[in-house]
């Protein structure tokens, strides 16, 4: 096929989220499978700068991959530089449990993944399934009681528009979520400001000792025109990010701090 396709996640390599997007794009597109060994959820586009990194060879249910021995965002570089594979599009997910608002995309690694694709001149699609039981974000992602037919649907539909019409203008990444039951069709969203009420536990260890778990439950609606709400109403939202964090509109309060 002419079409190629890098295919990377931060659940790991065995996730059912990855097989279930290289199912939806292996009949539209050449895909490679590079993503991190073991579970790497909430690591950001953090990257591993001080330890080598391994790229080891594997077949799941006979499909050949590789398996990184680092975080999302490395395994989006080993595939660019060390494999040269050249994909006209990186695709990160399906990543099991939501990617919404200014909270998750700057601690998700699906996110950090499609961000660094992006920089480096690759334009690229985070996909996230809504899980409505948050164990499955925490459970073996290789066993996630969650149905992907609904997202595969979704992950090819949107990569089958882009190779047609091309990637939109100004964006670097296509942030993809999916309601857990899809009730109507795609909607343009914008990020939300909180996607959790942040909170922490203390508790103590058999000696005693206070160690802290940091939780919070999701939070329940947010704005019309948000991530949050959209997948609220079962709609698929689908929001344009960029790579420029400059705060458009706030150089005169700072011109003014300064003088």
């Amino acid at each position: 096929m002419d079409r190629k396709i890098l295919l990377t996640n931060d659940d790991g390599v065995y996730s059912n989220g990855i097989w279930a997007a290289y199912e939806a794009l292996s009949e539209i597109a050449d895909v490679t499978v590079v993503a991190p060994a073991t579970q790497q959820s909430a690591v950001g586009r953090s990257i591993s700068i001080f330890e080598p990194i391994r790229a080891t060879k594997i077949a799941v249910d006979g499909v050949p991959a590789y398996a990184v021995g680092g975080k999302p965002t490395d395994s989006v570089i080993i595939g660019l530089f060390a494999l040269d594979l050249k994909p006209d599009l990186v695709v990160s997910g399906v990543n099991i449990g939501e990617n919404l608002s200014y909270e998750s995309i700057m601690t998700s690694g699906t996110i950090g993944a499609a961000l660094e694709a992006s920089n480096q001149g690759t334009p690229s699609v985070a996909f996230s399934l809504q899980v409505w039981d948050q164990g499955d974000k925490f459970d073996d992602p290789r066993h996630v009681g969650s149905s992907f037919e609904e997202a595969k649907t979704v992950v090819r539909d949107v990569c089958e528009r882009i190779f047609a019409r091309g990637f939109p203008e100004a964006t670097d990444v296509v942030n993809v979520n999916i309601p857990s039951k899809v009730q109507g069709g795609y909607e343009v969203t914008h990020l939300a400001r909180k996607l959790f009420h942040t909170g922490v536990e203390r508790r103590l260890d058999p000696r005693g000792r206070p160690y802290y778990w940091i939780n919070g439950p999701l939070v329940d609606d947010a704005e019309e025109g948000t991530d949050v709400h959209a997948i609220r109403k079962g709609n698929v939202s689908v929001t344009p990010i960029t790579l420029d964090c400059t705060a458009s509109g706030a150089e005169a309060g700072i011109r003014d701090l300064l003088k």
